[in-house]
């Protein structure tokens, strides 16, 4: 759906799908069950690197870098519109469609939560130390993530992204050091 969901008809999706309106009825309805079940399948295979990173990498450094560097391949891989699903698909919705709205933003909470519960993890473990500012750093590099989505969809390549994710990166000293609690409150300037 590289229109978003208010930008996509169901006679697109019966004519992308090979469908006809009575069939795309009979199993899913409308087109915001369908909505549904197709960010479930993209969060499950080609939206799965984040999670696939925090689950799977040693370190929450190692983690934090491959969630941002996979998910800029992934979003300029060109098999598919660039950026992610649940970013880019409905960010401006009618009235109408504000349950689709609340679905994605709790998508992207979701994203955040877990993130969150992997840094907390890292602390309670000694690979973070304990003045490590984890709700600042979650909110940092998520807004990063999903920057990088926004950024592919206007066009910025790989390598554009790689610099944002290598310049994230360089901030990770500044949530870790000791005494950084509370450091993420401190606004903007700040992170310069």
């Amino acid at each position: 759906m590289a229109a978003g969901y208010e930008g996509t008809s169901l006679s697109d999706l019966t004519a992308v799908m090979g469908i006809g309106s009575p069939s795309l009825y009979a199993a899913f309805g409308d087109k915001e069950p369908l909505f549904r079940e197709a960010v479930g399948l993209y969060q499950r295979t080609v939206g799965g690197r984040t999670r696939r990173a925090l689950r799977d990498e040693p370190s929450a450094h190692a983690a934090v870098d491959a969630m941002l560097r996979d998910n800029a391949v992934e979003y300029t891989d060109g098999g598919h519109p660039n950026g992610c699903m649940v970013i880019l698909a409905a960010i401006n919705c009618t009235a109408a469609n504000q349950g689709v709205r609340d679905f994605l933003t709790e998508r992207r909470r979701s994203t955040r939560l877990e993130l969150e519960t992997r840094l907390r993890e890292s602390v309670q473990s000694g690979d973070l130390p304990p003045g490590t500012d984890v709700v600042g750093m979650t909110r940092f590099y998520t807004a990063v993530l999903f920057g990088l989505s926004l950024q592919s969809g206007d066009g910025a390549t790989l390598g554009e992204l790689t610099a944002v994710v290598d310049a994230a990166m360089a901030k990770w000293r500044y949530y870790t050091r000791d005494g950084a609690a509370g450091c993420g409150d401190a606004g903007g300037a700040a992170l310069a």
